[in-house]
């Protein structure tokens, strides 16, 4: 039923168009009664983007899973994969529903509500993981954004070019900067905070003034 509805408005969509469909002639082609239609979906809105609930609870599901030997950055990367996986499942309908969304202005507004809460799931797993941090909370939402801003980069290029190319891979590299610049070492500590170590050899006897000087000449300082 749900997905009946589903193929009903997307068909009504394409040779109507969003603000001309309503409810009604949704459920008339559909065959079913209005009851039926927001059994389903609470509004118009949300038959246009069917599938996202199950996929927030997924991602939320995933990183609750996740232990303290994961690396952080990597765990939300690869629950961000997990939105990248429901929009390549079918990539007609996915295509359809992008260029749907850039044609009105009340549907992209939808679509921003649900990035929204896609990231607020990332920052809180974050939060968590940098509790007692310096500046745990603002890095978890910067990440977060950072995260949630190179997948979408990457998945509406690939829905741009009407599904055709390997998403996987443009999402993959999109996302291979955000754990570049904001992942952990293996050793625990971000990478950002790693710090350069300078060895210095001179001969036993020198006068203290040329060590300081060695030093002074590595660092690039007169």
């Amino acid at each position: 039923m749900r997905d009946a509805l589903v193929a009903a408005a997307f068909q009504l969509f394409l040779e109507r168009g969003y603000e001309q469909t309503t409810v009604d002639d949704i459920v008339a082609l559909a065959g079913v009664g209005r009851r039926s239609f927001f059994r389903y979906f609470p509004s118009k809105e949300d038959v246009v983007f069917p599938d996202h609930e199950r996929c927030l609870a997924d991602m939320t599901a995933f990183l609750s899973a996740g232990g303290d030997e994961d690396e952080p950055v990597q765990r939300v990367c690869d629950a961000a994969r997990l939105v990248l996986r429901m929009y390549a499942e079918n990539p007609t309908f996915s295509v359809q529903r992008y260029r749907l969304t850039k044609k009105v202005p009340g549907l992209r507004a939808y679509e921003l509500s649900v990035v929204w809460r896609y990231e607020r799931a990332l920052a809180e797993y974050l939060r968590g993981r940098y509790a007692g941090r310096p500046d745990g909370t603002l890095r978890a939402d910067v990440v977060a954004a950072a995260v949630v801003a190179a997948h979408n980069n990457a998945l509406r290029s690939w829905l741009r070019s009407d599904g055709q190319g390997d998403a996987d891979t443009a999402v993959d590299h999109a996302l291979g900067y955000a754990q570049a610049s904001f992942g952990d070492s293996p050793g625990g500590a971000p990478a950002t905070e790693q710090e350069d170590v300078v060895v210095v050899i001179s001969r036993r006897g020198a006068p203290m003034w040329r060590v300081v000087q060695e030093i002074e000449s590595t660092f690039g300082r007169d």
